[in-house]
């Protein structure tokens, strides 16, 4: 029995704890909070957001500590590398501003504080290991990890028919999405006869293999699985309505994390396993690309609410974030990284300013939430304000600096035509984007909560014997935390999230040489490619 015990242990992958400390942080947090919730009761409204925050900076600590230090752990299954450490950064920010905007939603109240935040850690983790992953089983696995725990969170508030439309909607679709990649990753595994990236890329060295109608369609397979989390067009119908439906924390959690996730493994798919291959899919993801912008873009125009219009903004952020993809070089993969920093910036700030106007407004997410923003609230109008340039690509924000390299990329990678196209809808996004401006700074603040759309007082729903009487449509709990938001319109969480990202647009877009280093560090872990 001690010899047979002996001779497994010996078997079993060497694991490097350190290299994994990241990712052992976050599941960790996870379960500490959802135990937290046990034991705190009333006081779980607090206690596991701050236990939330303590893992995600110790999951940022962790990997700055590991920065540098490229390592393969569980027999190769997982990258620790810069690329994956970087990501790792972009993905505990948009935690953290999840958590904050979430401290006070009735989300987090109706879904229960515990499993709401613990859920949220969990597709954290699943994120994470994706970005990381260095075989088609482990792809696999971590997309999983972080699509279930997503399914919940937009359907938290199951009281509200919107947000369970959200989450069945997104179940849905999200399903047919995975059976999808599920499928081409099996293809790629025939044609090549290896699930590890490493093998793989050896095989595609032979010419033959390369040009396999197997490999070919495995390839195109992947791609659309990973279209659909990416929400790139014509794989986006489901992004607006899980958007709008969602509570507006999952929302905004979800427009940033899922793109670095996506685009993440996308980077490390195409550029390490399927490098030799790229005159095969490149001219495929530039198409992609560009119908991406040019559909995202067109699709913004004609929507009044801020949600959707920010779905069908992520819609062509996508197909430009698909730019740095399509070249295939380091510069292509800094490009990326790059501007995934600065669209989590760019969307916290906007996101942050919506969950501020839903709480103080009777028309949701409405534009007109935010009509004469600028003189009654400045404060919350200049992050909004600065968070619609950046994403226009104005000068003097991070995401013109952002664009900016991704049109280097092309023109340095031959897709010089691709750069006019990403130029051109970035003229259209003005359309929108300067809208939402104008209702903030020449918009009537009158306009903002018309009488005709105040809610009728809530009646009390029949309750048992001796029970306190509850409002029909949520929990006492909500309702009393709805009474303290309604009380207290400062929101301080919500502008910590506002301001510190609105410094980020500014800061990257007058002096981006650090973040310029640290997207340099991740394209150069990716030695492949050049």
């Amino acid at each position: 029995m001690t010899s047979a015990l002996v001779t497994a242990a010996a078997r079993a992958p060497h694991i490097d704890w350190a290299a994994m400390s990241p990712y052992i942080a976050l599941a960790a947090g996870g379960v500490v909070v959802l135990m937290a919730g046990v034991f705190t009761g009333r006081a779980a409204r607090h206690v596991t957001p701050l236990l939330s925050l303590v893992a995600l900076l110790a999951t940022i600590g962790l990997s700055i500590w590991r920065l540098g230090d490229a390592t393969d752990v569980i027999s190769g299954a997982l990258r620790v590398d810069d690329l994956a450490l970087t990501l790792n950064f972009v993905l505990a920010g948009a935690g953290i501003a999840a958590v904050l905007l979430s401290w006070r939603s009735r989300a987090a109240a109706t879904a229960g504080h515990a499993e709401y935040y613990a859920l949220l850690l969990l597709s954290l983790l699943g994120m994470a290991a994706l970005v990381a992953a260095q075989n088609l089983v482990t792809l696999f696995l971590a997309f999983e990890l972080l699509s279930i725990p997503l399914y919940v969170l937009c359907a938290a508030e199951f009281k509200r028919e919107g947000s369970l439309e959200s989450g069945l909607k997104y179940l849905i679709v999200g399903s047919v999405g995975s059976a999808t990649l599920l499928y081409g990753l099996a293809l790629i595994y025939g044609a090549a006869g290896s699930t590890d990236f490493v093998g793989i890329d050896r095989a595609l060295a032979d010419s033959a293999i390369r040009d396999d109608v197997l490999l070919l369609t495995g390839v195109g397979l992947t791609l659309v699985g990973l279209a659909f989390k990416a929400s790139v067009a014509p794989f986006h119908q489901w992004t607006p309505d899980v958007y709008e439906g969602a509570p507006t924390p999952v929302t905004a959690f979800m427009a940033v994390a899922t793109k670095v996730a996506a685009f993440g493994v996308l980077l490390r798919l195409f550029d390490v396993a399927l490098v030799n291959a790229q005159l095969d899919w490149a001219p495929a993801v530039a198409a992609l690309a560009a119908v991406t912008i040019i559909v995202g873009n067109v699709g913004a125009l004609a929507q009044s609410s801020l949600k959707r219009m920010l779905a069908y903004s992520g819609v062509a952020q996508a197909g430009y974030l698909l730019c740095g993809l399509v070249v295939g070089t380091q510069l292509g993969v800094k490009a990326t990284v790059f501007y995934l920093v600065v669209y989590l910036a760019m969307n916290a700030a906007a996101f942050a300013v919506i969950v501020a106007r839903e709480r103080a407004t009777a028309v949701g997410d409405d534009i007109s939430a935010v009509a004469g923003l600028g003189r009654s609230q400045p404060l919350l109008a200049w992050p909004l304000t600065l968070a619609m340039l950046g994403l226009a690509g104005i000068p003097a924000t991070a995401g013109f600096i952002g664009k900016f390299y991704l049109i280097d990329a092309l023109v340095d990678g031959g897709y010089a035509w691709l750069g006019i196209v990403l130029v051109v809808g970035s003229m259209i996004s003005l359309g929108y984007y300067l809208r939402v401006i104008a209702t903030m700074w020449m918009g009537d603040a009158g306009e903002t909560v018309p009488a005709s759309s105040v809610p009728a007082p809530a009646t009390p729903a029949p309750a048992a014997a001796g029970a306190p009487p509850v409002m029909a449509g949520g929990s006492q709990e909500a309702d009393d935390l709805d009474e303290r938001v309604a009380g207290d319109r400062t929101q301080p969480e919500v502008l910590v999230v506002a301001w510190i990202a609105t410094a980020a647009i500014v800061f990257f877009g007058i002096i981006p040489s650090p973040l310029f280093e640290l997207a340099g560090r991740a394209g150069a872990s990716l030695t492949g490619i050049f």
